[in-house]
């Protein structure tokens, strides 16, 4: 299936069926939209089209209120976002630019802007709202829809001993519960990056590393972790698949996720992962890779040779929690 990405509310050329939310970590909620969307699609001889928006509401209002500490982490990449669209079966991803201009627009000229795209079947969640100032719900769509012909259902709360929800889902990550993290997402949770030289000072202390970029992204965990990767061998339409992912060999390791207190001052996150029995070349590819444990918070050391006895440490815990220890 070829996906087709679109920054602006353009109509597809066939009437829409479509599915808005924000979409971050397409967890098991997000995963009854798309496959209720993908259905109402098939069942009534529409496209099926997701919207979703960057940069995130709150990542706008904290941009524009200077407080970085408003945003949340993000779980996902617009990329990884992408990828997991196209094994939705969505046809069509609209991702317009969340501004000052889109976030000003009355309920009226949202409205407006999707009648405009041939819509006739619409489903968000119901705690969805749009607008300026949030003035738009749930019922202004259903009004609007028997207005201009399109129908709108609501996608009830997901609850598996909690409501599921990208906010849960953040917390659960930073404190250390993978597992809960992965029964609310329905896998384990994943970071999907390119590999970028670094600074190679775990080559000098005998670990080299995968150093995966982040794109200025705020994660949502932080610390050393047991992980297995994947190479990501193909994409689709520039877009790295799920189903590519899986088809790659395991690469067992372990992986230091913060801002690296013994080597850097720039206070980013980097991902650097020291991949076991792996020597191949791998700059300016894309890398999956998946959490399993947590083995320790991330924490600065009085020298390199602190540091290089801790990370023969890690090693051992890592390849315990992987079973390749037996």
């Amino acid at each position: 299936m070829t996906l087709k990405f679109h920054r602006t509310l353009s109509p597809p050329g066939a009437p829409l069926a479509l599915v808005i939310g924000n979409f971050d970590g397409v967890h098991r909620g997000h995963q009854a939209i798309l496959a209720a969307g993908s259905t109402a699609a098939r069942a009534k001889g529409l496209t099926f089209a997701a919207m979703t928006f960057h940069p995130l509401p709150r990542e706008y209002f904290a941009r524009l209120r200077n407080d970085p500490s408003l945003a949340p982490a993000r779980l996902m990449s617009t990329t990884e976002k992408l990828a997991a669209f196209v094994n939705g079966g969505v046809e069509h991803a609209y991702i317009p630019r969340f501004d000052a201009k889109f976030c000003s627009q009355s309920p009226d000229e949202f409205v407006s802007a999707l009648t405009r795209m041939n819509l006739r079947w619409l489903m968000v969640g119901e705690d969805f709202r749009f607008g300026a100032k949030r003035a738009g719900d749930t019922q202004t769509l259903r009004a609007a829809g028997l207005k201009h012909g399109f129908q709108v259902e609501t996608m009830p709360d997901v609850v598996d001993q909690e409501k599921i929800s990208s906010s849960a889902i953040r917390h659960a990550l930073a404190d250390g519960q993978l597992d809960v993290a992965a029964r609310m997402l329905g896998r384990p949770y994943s970071i999907v990056g390119r590999v970028t030289h670094g600074k190679r000072l775990g080559r000098t202390l005998g670990f080299p590393t995968a150093n995966i970029t982040l794109t200025h992204r705020k994660p949502a965990l932080s610390g050393v972790y047991a992980v297995q990767c994947r190479l990501v061998t193909r994409g689709l339409e520039g877009v790295a698949g799920i189903e590519n992912i899986k088809n790659g060999p395991v690469l067992n390791g372990v992986a230091n996720l913060g801002t690296n207190p013994v080597v850097s001052i720039d206070g980013h996150h980097h991902l650097e992962v020291f991949l076991f029995d792996f020597a191949a070349d791998v700059y300016g590819q894309r890398l999956a890779c998946t959490f399993i444990e947590k083995i320790r918070d991330e924490q600065n050391f009085a020298s390199l040779d602190a540091l290089k006895v801790q990370m023969h440490d890690d090693v051992s815990k890592a390849k315990h929690i992987l079973r390749l220890d037996r």
